[in-house]
């Protein structure tokens, strides 16, 4: 390339400012390109022009920065076209584009200057026209909003029906045209408009605008590729064949779009995959297509029967339905066959160095890179043939990945036993060998993966159009990681060891098969999914934001009951002792005027918590239950009046308290808070949780130096075995969710059995300031 000072004055010759110059010469790969174009153009211009007509430098620059890879060949045809100004408009120059995008092999030069408008001229007459035809057709409109009449979208109609027309061109004209029409503004025009006072909403939970709360409505606004507009992607590489496999595909997947979820079936999901799954099964349902489950099995001594079971279970917990259900190990006969035109192409080769041998960056080059093709199948086959042991060799791509890695292993030897194919097989792919490969034979529009495989894009595109196989296209997302918490399956397997927690579904962990068994709703999860947005950066948020999305849904979905977790026996004197209890008809969901109801006893004995009972008055803040304060009982429409306290007489501590009630329609004034309380009531296990790790990071040495297992929280679960509460929760099933009024949602445990109920806190409720 040329010295700075050249490529400064080059540029600058284009038409660029200074300061333009500074940062596009801090982009190699742009400078390159532009210097390359600029030699070009400077090929189809007047040599004895010293300056550079402004508007053909504009063009040269935006067609630079604008048009793709794939297409860079045109380049010199399209430079052509801008010097000798048959391409003299942006419009004119997107179009052209686009042109060669859709037909990147071949160009029909008549059919490419009739889509870029070559020889088009838009008249200022048209213009005026246009324009004229727009705001006729919003007159009325425009008279009585006058300047507050949104002029974009006369814009927008007029550039519709005058596709080449200069943009610029259009704006003024409709700005002189509606300021002949209205006059010069008036001061009223002028004043900043007031703003209407929005009703207050109704008490619920309030959406902002711009939030999407719905995992399919935010990927319906993704702008990936259409069907078979795989070549108009960045980086995407085109082969004489291209648009054969590409019309090929698009006839096999009849114009659908298909996705996959690839997990390896060696451990349990966790809620980093809860994204990947919202978003590939999203996509697909959200444009109408279909999604497939793909077991990504290459690694038989991991795998086991009861991870796919599970896998399969939080997909569909998830709301999910797999489109079908597939193993890479369906495919390893024709991965093989793969491998072995891999090498016949001169693209892989049996290497003997060992695995520590090939870590790092900087691993010493194969000696064994330039063995013969026939040779190399030979060996290959010896491996195949279970000659060879684990370790003694490799088949390797003859190619260097963007993150620096040099000819990634295709396939390895493994003595191990599939748990689908058994000892069928003896050596097995790698997933940089089989990703591309089956998502290829399955016809994969859109192959949707974390931020971390960007670095394996070329490798994922070479390995495709070196075997000459259709090419889907890669897109990433950022991964999503929660803060107080790790989701590595041997750190989690570490922690069951150790007995610090239970095991892979343990409430306290964040695997998707604890987050149910907590009492998470998958339609929370799919809404924080969504909340979290799609965007290319890695998301790292606290737990509370989950907990949020998880009150919002079980605000609504989960029915009140009352419980007692610390219970404080109490008898209402002035009720006959032996008198029928009466039932009381409550909400489910209180807020809701047309809630179903469910029943409860009162009767003349109740419980209360503990707290909300204090033997003397001293804090003049507290609001329930004292010897001189009265408190109401929630839904029983009377308050209650202490009388006595009876105490145990070997520790002094209080047993139980008598009380007297009074209908609420008889009080001088309310009581200052309601309570919560049961009578005759289930007798229930319940358990809560806390943070099971001390620091935000917990596998970060530099916030933990003692490691992961000593940042655990050893009092993150709390049992509390002989809690009360109300009939209503005694036909609870597995994972229904309860929001007991006061204490948070809870959610009925796997460990329940007939006659004994055992509950999680899934989360507590908001904190209220007026709650002492």
């Amino acid at each position: 390339m040329s010295s700075d000072d050249e490529i400064c004055d080059r540029l600058l010759w284009l038409g660029l400012t200074d300061d333009k110059v500074k940062d596009t010469i801090k982009n190699e790969s742009l400078t390159k390109l532009l210097m390359e174009m600029i030699e070009t153009l400077q090929k189809n211009i007047d040599q004895n022009s010293k300056n550079l007509d402004r508007n053909i430098g504009k063009l040269v620059y935006q067609a630079a920065t604008t048009s793709k890879t794939q297409i860079r060949h045109h380049l010199p045809m399209l430079i052509e076209y801008i010097a000798k100004q048959k391409i003299d408009s942006e419009p004119k120059l997107a179009a052209a584009i686009e042109y060669l995008l859709t037909n990147p092999t071949s160009v029909d030069v008549k059919e490419f200057e009739t889509n870029a408008g070559v020889n088009v001229v838009i008249t200022d007459e048209q213009i005026s026209e246009a324009i004229a035809k727009e705001i006729e057709k919003n007159h009325q409109e425009i008279i009585e909003k006058r300047y507050r009449f949104n002029v974009g979208i006369i814009i927008t109609e007029a550039r519709k029906a005058l596709k080449f027309a200069d943009g610029k061109a259009i704006k003024t004209e409709a700005d002189k045209q509606i300021q002949k029409l209205l006059g010069p503004k008036t001061e009223q025009d002028m004043a900043k408009p007031k703003k209407e006072k929005q009703p207050k909403p109704s008490k619920g939970i309030v959406v902002k605008e711009e939030e999407c709360r719905d995992i399919i409505e935010l990927l319906r606004r993704v702008n990936f590729h259409k069907i078979g507009e795989n070549y108009k992607t960045d980086g995407y590489v085109i082969t004489p064949n291209t648009m054969r496999l590409l019309a090929e595909h698009c006839k096999a997947v009849q114009g659908r779009v298909r996705t996959r979820f690839p997990p390896e079936p060696n451990g349990i999901l966790h809620i980093g995959h809860a994204k990947a799954i919202n978003i590939n099964f999203g996509y697909a349902e959200a444009h109408g297509g279909d999604c497939i489950l793909r077991y990504d099995d290459t690694n038989p001594e991991k795998e086991e029967e009861r991870f796919v079971h599970s896998i399969r279970d939080m997909v569909e917990w998830l709301g999910y339905k797999p489109y079908q259900i597939t193993y890479s190990s369906d495919y390893f006969d024709q991965l093989y066959e793969l491998a072995v035109k891999l090498i016949k192409c001169g693209l892989a080769y049996v290497c003997h160095q060992k695995p520590e041998e090939l870590k790092g960056f900087n691993p010493p080059p194969s000696p064994w890179r330039n063995r013969t093709i026939e040779e190399n199948l030979q060996l290959f086959e010896t491996m195949k043939s279970g000659k060879m042991n684990e370790g003694e060799a490799t088949l390797r791509m003859k190619y260097t990945m963007e993150e620096g890695k040099v000819d990634p292993v295709a396939y390895r030897i493994k003595m191990a036993e599939h748990h689908r194919t058994g000892r069928k097989w003896c050596i097995y792919p790698t997933y940089d060998f089989t990703h591309c490969l089956v998502d290829s034979m399955e016809n994969i529009t859109h192959s949707l993966c974390t931020k971390e495989f960007q670095t394996r894009r070329s490798a994922y595109y070479w390995l495709c159009n070196s075997l000459d196989v259709y090419c889907p296209v890669q897109w990433e997302y950022g991964r999503l990681n929660v803060y107080y918490t790790v989701v590595s399956k041997r750190k989690i397997a570490k922690l069951i060891d150790e007995g610090i927690v239970d095991d892979w579904d343990d409430p306290r962990l964040f695997t998707l098969t604890a987050l149910r068994r907590r009492g998470f709703p998958s339609a929370a999860i799919r809404m924080f999914c969504a909340q979290m947005g799609l965007t290319g950066a890695n998301t790292a948020v606290d737990p509370a934001m989950l907990e949020a999305a998880v009150r919002d849904v079980l605000n609504t979905t989960a029915p009140r009951a009352m419980a007692v977790l610390q219970p404080l026996r109490v008898i209402i004197v002035n009720l006959p002792p032996k008198s029928a209890p009466t039932y009381l008809e409550i909400p489910d969901f209180p807020a809701d005027p047309n809630s179903t109801k469910h029943k409860i006893p009162f009767d003349r004995e109740i419980f209360i918590e503990h707290d909300d009972f204090r033997s003397d008055d001293l804090d003049p803040d507290f609001r329930r239950l004292t010897p001189k304060q009265l408190v109401g009982l929630r839904y029983a429409n009377c308050a209650i009046r202490l009388k006595q306290i009876h105490r145990r007489s070997d520790d002094n501590q209080i047993d139980y308290i008598e009380v007297e009630y009074e209908p609420i329609e008889q009080l001088k004034e309310k009581p200052r808070a309601f309570i919560h309380w049961v009578s005759n009531p289930l007798r229930v296990e319940v358990r809560l949780y806390e943070r099971l790790f001390n620091h935000k990071n917990p596998e970060d040495p530099n916030e933990v130096p003692d490691g992961f297992i000593s940042d655990c929280n050893r009092n993150a679960k709390t049992i509390i075995p002989a809690a009360l509460v109300d009939i209503s929760v005694k036909y609870g099933q597995i994972y229904q969710q309860f929001q007991f009024e006061r204490l948070g949602f809870f959610s009925v445990d796997t460990d329940s059995s007939v006659g004994r109920l055992v509950f999680n806190r899934t989360v507590s409720l908001k904190e209220s300031s007026t709650k002492t």
